[in-house]
């Protein structure tokens, strides 16, 4: 009974020795029909049967997930095509993918050269230095990134003074805006002088108006109180001049030329007497 339990054990202990001797023989099998499909997808792709060679590629990357050479030769074929965006996720594939530094070297190298046809320069840069890391001596590697690291600083010079201009720009607009603001809002302020002047000629108008009334009534008072004080048109000569200044009336020169006789007559009157006194007397009566 115990040498029983023993083999059964035994037999336990296999199973799993056997499944990963398996699963080792289908992962070798699956590699080995991967890099076969991808030797028929380099032959088409030689061969400019694009479409034959993309159908043996994605057929020898589901065949293994091990084989990186598939994924980084349909890259190629794409960034050859192009297709850049696809390209580059099949880059980054092989990168993930590859297990020895050569391999990832290329992936991360074609990488950057993908960012550099984008013009996104930043990133172009990280992918080389990634590349360097795994080949130091790759010279074409360290070129590339010389070159990625100067066009990022133009780049950045670049949006700068794009910056600066649209600034620039910006201000010219807002003080543009302000001056037709302030040039409206003298506008509306002229145009409120205006109105409010109207206003103040109609009240200067209707407030003279009723000046005029005012004084014509005074005038008319005035009139009627010199009509008072005039003497009547019948009492009057209606030829008598109106008196001057400094000059006599005609009743005044009367009075004067009255006064001159009266005071001759005077004269008279004495020399007479005179004369009556120094006459003789005479006593006898005449008949």
């Amino acid at each position: 009974m115990k040498a029983m339990i023993g083999i059964f054990f035994m037999l336990l202990m296999s199973l799993p020795v056997l499944s990963q001797e398996e699963n080792l023989e289908a992962k070798e099998k699956g590699l080995r029909s991967s890099n076969n499909l991808t030797w028929e997808g380099n032959k088409k792709l030689s061969e400019n049967n694009f479409i034959e060679a993309e159908v043996d590629y994605r057929k020898a990357i589901a065949e293994s997930p091990e084989n990186a050479a598939a994924p980084y030769n349909l890259g190629n074929a794409y960034y050859n095509n192009e297709t850049f965006s696809e390209a580059f996720g099949r880059f980054k594939e092989a990168g993930e993918t590859a297990t020895s530094k050569k391999e990832k070297h290329k992936a991360y190298h074609n990488m950057g050269n993908v960012f550099m046809k984008r013009k996104d320069y930043a990133k172009a840069v990280e992918a080389y230095k990634e590349a360097l890391r795994n080949d130091p001596k790759d010279e074409e590697t360290r070129y590339n990134l010389a070159l990625a690291k100067e066009m990022l600083k133009k780049d950045e010079e670049n949006k700068e003074k794009n910056d600066e201009n649209k600034d620039k720009e910006d201000e010219k607009e807002n003080k543009d805006n302000d001056e037709n603001k302030e040039g409206d809002n003298k506008d509306d302020k002229d145009q409120d002088k205006k109105d409010q002047g109207d206003e103040g000629d109609k009240g200067d108008k209707g407030d003279e108006g009723d000046e005029k009334k005012d004084e014509n009534k005074e005038g008319d008072g005035d009139e009627k109180e010199e009509q008072k004080k005039k003497p009547e048109q019948g009492d009057q000569p209606q030829d008598q001049p109106q008196k001057r200044p400094n000059q006599l009336s005609k009743q005044q020169v009367e009075n004067l030329l009255r006064a001159m006789q009266n005071a001759e007559k005077k004269v008279q009157d004495k020399i007479d007497a005179k004369k009556v006194q120094g006459a003789k007397v005479k006593n006898e009566k005449d008949w």
